[in-house]
């Protein structure tokens, strides 16, 4: 199916009351393109560490929106144009003009998965579920995921960093934390690693779901990856269900800021001599977290391991 999207160049004064004339009109959705930089509360949820960098605020704006081919696009356009001119009569709009274009409808969801092919980890094959094992790799250990909407397919190099972590310092039957699951590939790993047990936790629901379904799909229930909704660094009950100086690892693939504030949570669910392993951070910000370490008492900094710009660093609980 095609689309026509519609675009009104404004300027960024004038966003509010065109989207205000736009819902009135009955327009679902739209799209504001401008130059201004977000603020701190407004990046504060977001799961970035690095904010493209825009040019100067040059005050002008693009407002967006589209109509399906079987819409009435004649009728809807002149009540846009209407509302535009009484907007003008009392503020300053800009251009106001609009302009037309088409765009076509993808499967934005499974679009990517074009994208994603059987690859390694060292001894670790990890492919969709959708594809065949390489006869190449009919040798190495297998996990098999489909991450959905949720984070880790396994090719980004913060996953591998931690997947080799996991290799290097996970024991048989150990018992592991993973928190910030995503697609669970972690936890998966750690349990085709040896561990015995993998607890994982996640902010999206979505992610919970998905990494219950690729444990299922690696063979491993409930009794073996148990998944839990939630924020552990705030969550009492979370905190409490998760359990305290009970894991022998914990592995966060997450984001620098996140992890400087997990930092002082970790320790608290980890043994003597657990091991937390931490990635998804980008080298600009490796001594934030690096100094966040260093000054909670309760860690020992065992390596810096690195690949291209991402960094992870694992620490010992003393």
């Amino acid at each position: 199916m095609k689309w026509k999207k519609y675009t009104i160049d404004t300027i960024t004064g004038a966003v509010d009351l065109i989207s205000a004339m736009l819902d009135e009109q009955g327009i679902e959705g739209i799209e504001i393109e401008d130059l201004v930089p977000l603020t701190e509360s407004e990046t504060k949820g977001m799961f970035i560490d690095i904010l493209p960098e825009l040019p100067p605020d040059d005050g002008k704006a693009r407002v967006s929106f589209y109509l399906e081919e079987e819409a009435d696009a004649d009728g809807i356009l002149s009540a846009v144009k209407a509302g535009l001119e009484e907007l003008k009569a009392y503020a300053d709009l800009g251009d106001g003009t609009i302009t037309c274009s088409e765009t076509e409808d993808k499967d934005w969801v499974n679009n990517w998965k074009q994208y994603f092919h059987p690859f390694t980890v060292d001894q670790i094959l990890i492919k969709p579920t959708w594809e065949q094992i390489p006869p190449e790799h009919q040798d190495k250990l297998l996990i098999e995921i489909d991450p959905g909407t949720a984070f880790g397919t396994g090719s980004h190099e913060t996953t591998q960093l931690c997947i080799r972590q996991l290799q290097k310092y996970l024991k048989p039957g150990d018992k592991v934390l993973d928190v910030g699951t995503g697609s669970g590939i972690l936890g998966i790993a750690a349990l085709k690693l040896g561990a015995g047990y993998a607890f994982g936790t996640d902010l999206d629901e979505h992610a919970v779901e998905a990494a219950a379904e690729n444990a299922a799909v690696n063979g491993y229930g409930k009794d073996r990856f148990e998944l839990a909704f939630g924020n552990i660094i705030d969550d009492e009950e979370l905190q409490k269900r998760a359990g305290l100086s009970c894991y022998d690892v914990a592995v966060a693939n997450i984001l620098a800021p996140v992890i400087i504030l997990l930092q002082g949570e970790a320790d608290r669910h980890l043994k003597p001599g657990g091991i937390f392993i931490t990635s998804g951070i980008i080298n600009t910000k490796e001594d934030e977290v690096r100094q966040a370490f260093l000054e909670n008492p309760r860690w020992e900094l065992l390596e810096t391991t690195r690949q291209n710009d991402w960094v992870s660093i694992t620490a010992r609980r003393k």
